[in-house]
């Protein structure tokens, strides 16, 4: 298959290489910009012929899949950031409740909206949170989550006991 290949592209190169040259010859010399020009577009001719011929032979190239993640913690696994507002969201239709989050600037500029989990927090403005990533199905715009007991936010509650 590879020496099939080579002999196809040696046939293309050679009638282009031959083409050109004739031309020339009866051309006068004046107007060898003009052959020099025709040479190139004859050589990306060339290629563009050579690369239908793998196509035709091996199927079109591979597209790389592009991820659908847009979230900046994407590929990292925790980030530093720090509080700029602590926020109520409301969750999307079947559930009710607020649900608490803040918003984060991370180390790397970007601003994200974190989940705070459990019940009670003690998050206020310019707090220092460890933010990693994961989604909130329920809540729109909520990419992150804030680790508790880490920096300033506390640890959650152990559980506690109702009578």
């Amino acid at each position: 298959m590879l020496s099939q290949l080579g002999k196809a592209f040696s046939r293309l190169c050679c009638s282009v290489a031959t083409a050109p040259m004739s031309f020339c010859a009866t051309m006068p010399s004046s107007s060898f910009t003009a052959s020099a020009a025709s040479l190139h577009t004859s050589s990306t001719v060339a290629r563009n012929n050579f690369l239908q011929f793998i196509h035709y032979r091996n199927g079109p190239p591979k597209r790389r899949a592009r991820s659908k993640d847009k979230s900046p913690i994407t590929g990292f696994n925790h980030f530093k950031g720090i509080v700029l507002k602590t926020v109520i969201r409301h969750p999307k239709k079947p559930n009710s409740g607020n649900r608490k989050c803040a918003i984060v600037r991370l180390s790397t500029g970007a601003e994200v909206c974190a989940y705070i989990p459990n019940v009670g927090h003690n998050l206020q403005e310019h707090s220092q949170v460890l933010v990693r990533g994961g989604r909130r199905r329920d809540l729109i715009s909520v990419k992150a989550n804030v680790v508790r007991g880490k920096f300033d936010c506390a640890p959650a509650n152990a559980g506690s006991s109702r009578k």
